[in-house]
């Protein structure tokens, strides 16, 4: 079991900055590939980024490409999602998961519904125009 917080959600304006911060719990944080998803009002979830167990594979959505940046530090059980020049259509709850697998493909979306084991609660971010 991995139980996963959030946190560095917030209000910001368009063009502006933002790093959120997923802690995990538990001794095999670092075996498993960790993704973040978002999800706007009225819209499905979609995968933002991912990124493999050891640091080596990233994915990042077209939309968010270049912007957002996702790391990970094993040592602190944390994973990070850098986001830039953020636009008022990155509003969303934005949440951390934990994956299936131990990689990702860096040319392949990911699931919400196939890929995820476990879940965080979520932090909103809202970017005004």
């Amino acid at each position: 079991q991995v139980q996963l917080v959030e946190s560095g959600g917030g209000l910001v304006q368009a063009g502006g900055s933002l790093r959120l911060s997923c802690a995990a719990s538990g001794r095999t944080f670092s075996s498993y590939a960790m993704a973040w998803f978002r999800q706007a009002p009225g819209n499905k979830r979609e995968s933002v980024a991912g990124i493999s167990w050891n640091g080596g594979n990233t994915y990042y959505a077209d939309s968010v490409k270049g912007r957002f940046t996702i790391s990970r530090d094993n040592a602190k059980n944390t994973v990070y999602l850098q986001m830039n020049s953020l636009k008022p259509e990155d509003t969303a709850v934005y949440y951390c998961a934990a994956l299936v697998g131990f990689t990702v493909d860096p040319g392949t979306s990911l699931g919400a519904d196939r890929d995820v084991r476990f879940w965080g609660q979520g932090t909103q971010v809202t970017v005004s125009s």
